[in-house]
């Protein structure tokens, strides 16, 4: 399974925000929409990820309250990306080797999506119980053996 797959089944609302967004202005958004991650865009490239972990550094660092900084104080601004054809299989490793929730997909400079820990678990998850229905399925069906085949 591919990337590719997981964005057609997931849908293509992207929410982005800009380096200049007040931090909280992006929270409030996450918030808003419950989303556990905004794509940083700048002159239509991608160039960070702000996500709830770094929220909370904030929230932690300024004593409880977001501050008044920028996304571009708090972003990362080195994301781990992925592209369309990166195999799943790859995706959960870089995801668990490097702790990220959230993957860019990238088509050369283009952003096609966002994927999260949780729509690969998904995707995984219902391949799986598809491949078990399918097994399942073979063996209720498996051809009962006659006397001349045991002979």
């Amino acid at each position: 399974m591919k990337v590719s797959e997981i964005l057609q089944v997931k849908g293509n609302i992207l929410y982005t925000a800009t380096p200049e967004m007040p931090l909280v202005d992006a929270a409030s958004l996450m918030a808003e929409k419950d989303i556990g991650s905004l794509v940083v865009m700048e002159f239509g490239d991608l160039v960070g990820m702000l996500t709830f972990r770094e929220v909370m550094k904030a929230l932690h660092d300024n004593g409880g309250s977001v501050g008044t900084g920028t996304v571009r104080k708090h972003m990362d601004d080195h994301p781990i990306t992925v592209t369309p054809d990166t195999e799943v299989n790859e995706v959960r490793r870089m995801m668990l080797e490097k702790h990220a929730r959230y993957l860019p997909v990238m088509n050369a400079k283009t952003l096609q999506g966002v994927i999260s820990f949780y729509d690969v678990a998904k995707a995984v998850l219902e391949a799986q119980s598809f491949e078990n229905r399918m097994l399942k399925a073979y063996i209720r069906d498996w051809p009962a053996e006659t006397a001349n085949e045991e002979d």
